[in-house]
């Protein structure tokens, strides 16, 4: 049987975690995992009002995230996201050894804040579990000497001064959070090539059945689970890769499909654009301009 918990409060992470302490700031917080005693059911679906950076390390894998299983055998960084769904497959009391840390804070915390804007540029709070940050020790200490001042600024009375401090330690958390998986990206440079070749593969594949009418562009969605990622890694993992993300590679293919068309049959722009999954023309001519600096009949009277 499935349980569903959802924690609206930063007070829930600490009530969670069985720990006694007075709750130091009612919208952030900072775990140690060696500390907490979270005694949970098997099958228990947690989700939260909050975003939350989470490094364990447990005696066990059947923790799982999204679709995947999650390794906390050696330890990864997750970047969780409000509503986004962590679930346990067994008891994690009967893990013997635990440790890492963890820190919760909810978006009214960084409401009306710089932060607030940047937030959504942080896409690895879209991304699955299989993809968690794998850190080097130097890495992994970096991220606990951030904690443990976040931490310390916690310990302080609250006054003027205390948001924009907790804030920028978030904000640096985050930082290094995009500096390292820029790292990890590079150091899996021979697994994301092949990768992009899937891709690839499988846009070409897509265009040549002539599938575009029927089905429509493919997704960015579609074609990450052909490949077994979330969109928003594949994403970046492109753009990595090619200097062109998910969106701009099935654009690509289009606009080559659009060339050839446009030069080889005396169809309508309109007739074109329905045959490639457009329901309105005026899209296609827009995209079609935006991507070679001229409209689909000027290119055909160019060439």
């Amino acid at each position: 049987m499935s349980v569903s918990l959802h924690f609206s409060e930063i007070a829930d992470v600490y009530r969670f975690f069985n720990l006694e302490q007075t709750l130091k700031h009612p919208l952030v917080a900072v775990i140690d995992f060696g500390n907490a005693d979270e005694q949970v059911a098997e099958n228990t679906r947690i989700s939260g009002d909050y975003y939350c950076l989470m490094f364990k390390r447990y005696d066990g894998n059947n923790v799982r995230y999204g679709r995947k299983v999650i390794d906390f055998n050696n330890g990864s960084l997750m970047c969780i996201a409000p509503n986004q769904v962590l679930e346990l497959k067994y008891d994690l009391g009967d893990c013997t050894e635990k440790e890492g840390w963890g820190v919760f804070f909810h978006p009214d915390l960084i409401r009306n804040t710089s932060l607030q804007h940047k937030i959504k540029d942080y896409s690895f709070f879209s991304y699955e579990t299989s993809e968690a940050l794998h850190m080097s020790e130097k890495e992994k200490q970096i991220f606990y000497d951030c904690v443990q001042k976040l931490d310390g600024e916690l310990q302080e009375n609250i006054d003027i001064h205390t948001q924009d401090i907790i804030v920028s330690n978030i904000e640096l958390l985050l930082n290094y959070c995009t500096r390292f998986y820029a790292r990890q990206f590079i150091t899996r440079k021979s697994v994301n090539s092949s990768v992009v070749g899937q891709v690839e593969n499988i846009l070409a594949q897509y265009f040549a059945t002539g599938k575009l009418a029927e089905r429509g562009l493919p997704t960015v969605k579609s074609l990450a689970d052909k490949v077994n990622l979330s969109p928003g890694y594949l994403s970046d993992l492109l753009k990595k890769e090619t200097g062109k993300n998910a969106q701009d590679h099935i654009h690509y293919y289009l606009i080559d499909e659009a060339k050839n068309i446009l030069l080889s049959t005396d169809k309508s722009v309109s007739e074109i654009a329905y045959g490639l999954g457009f329901e309105y023309p005026q899209y296609f001519n827009k995209l079609f301009k935006q991507k070679t600096g001229k409209t689909p009949v000027e290119f055909r009277n160019g060439n």
